[in-house]
């Protein structure tokens, strides 16, 4: 797989690259590096968007024709003098072939893997976090007749400086099979799951396509072990049942017994996290890191992990739904717990798409 990937650099394309930033907003033929500084004409001109008022919504890209995102990377602050979590107050929208609903609709960190609101280092093949919070997307966007990319700003401030690319190709129509679906992204979250119901993370999904990826946050609020629940997928019809289940939390996302593997100064074990190419667990803490001296630091427990259906990925005909068990153990066995969950779901389908349950309000969106 990773070979022949490696030798399609070899052969040429008959396509346009181009890029769209701040300076270059229609990723014009010709039209980068124009703006002047200090330096003189075309050095360093226009490298980020200035400022982004509270409630505010800027336009990232919006051409028309056909192409394929590439790659998009951008970096922001992670807080303001008005607050923290600014990277989940970011609202991310992608828009294919003039659809008026969203097809991708995320906070702008849980997009890129950073979730509960804090910029930290992810390596993964379609997306990473580098320092920092460089964050990057690899995953391929096409589109036929038109792509448009939005930001809101839900914090309760203005931000100052977001800086930003989106590298894509350019062709005609016709470079476009059939069968290519549009990618898709939702964003979900149940602040306290119920117990012995399956969290949802996709539903009423209808059409052809392909699942290609999750990003589950966790903030633990039951005690012992969490994750014993199974991940489902309900391909075409199923109903009570589904045609794929994988075994507990950790297996899905390529680890296993409990992510063991370190052992703390009192010699009891600890999670380890850890980064791959298709599956991670890239973020741990019960610490706030907020400094004061009129209350503690400690949160529940927070975690996020990463798996992306690259070599594996879920098809579907018609329909599908996907959820996740809330099943922990303990010292007297399993037993049904109730947590904190987050997700979002990455997929590739045909156009059009159902609408998206609306999503929460910032306020509702901070971690606890």
């Amino acid at each position: 797989m990773f070979y022949r990937f490696l030798d399609e650099l070899t052969q040429y394309r008959p396509v346009q690259s181009c890029a769209v930033n701040r300076e270059n907003p229609t990723g014009e033929k010709g039209g980068a590096a124009k703006a002047s500084s200090s330096l003189g004409p075309g050095r360093k001109g226009a490298p980020c968007i200035s400022r982004i008022e509270s409630g505010e919504t800027v336009s990232l890209m919006d051409i028309q024709g056909a192409g394929t995102i590439r790659h998009i990377w951008c970096t922001v602050a992670d807080e303001t003098p008005a607050g923290r979590f600014l990277i989940r107050d970011l609202v991310l929208r992608i828009f294919w072939d003039g659809e008026k609903m969203p097809s991708v609709e995320v906070p702008l960190g849980d997009f890129f893997l950073n979730g509960f609101g804090v910029g930290y280092q992810v390596n993964s093949l379609a997306m990473t976090v580098n320092p920092n919070r460089g964050m990057n997307c690899y995953l391929p966007m096409p589109f036929r007749t038109g792509a448009r990319i939005t930001l809101e700003n839900q914090h309760p401030g203005p931000v100052d400086a977001f800086f930003y690319q989106i590298d894509l190709e350019r062709f005609g129509p016709e470079r476009i099979a059939p069968e290519t679906g549009y990618l898709h992204a939702q964003w979900r979250r149940q602040p306290l799951t119920e117990r012995a119901r399956d969290y949802v993370l996709l539903d009423e999904v209808h059409g052809r396509g392909q699942y290609i990826g999750t990003h589950l946050m966790v903030q633990s609020l039951s005690r012992y072990w969490y994750g014993e629940g199974e991940f489902k997928f309900y391909l075409d019809g199923d109903t009570e049942y589904p045609s794929l289940c994988s075994t507990g939390l950790e297996d899905y996302f390529g680890g296993a017994w409990s992510f063991g593997g370190q052992a703390d100064e009192k010699g009891r074990m600890q999670e380890k996290t850890f980064c791959t190419a298709f599956a991670g667990y890239p973020f741990y803490s019960r610490d706030d890191t907020v400094h004061s001296e009129y209350f503690n630091r400690d949160v529940p427990p927070m975690r996020a992990f990463y798996r992306w259906h690259i070599p594996d990925p879920v098809f579907f005909e018609k329909d599908l739904r996907v959820t996740l068990q809330q099943i922990g153990s303990g010292p007297s066995g399993l037993f049904e717990r109730q947590d904190d969950i987050t997700s979002i779901a990455y997929w590739y389908q045909t156009l059009p798409h159902a609408d998206f349950p609306p999503l929460p309000p910032a306020h509702e969106r901070h971690p606890r």
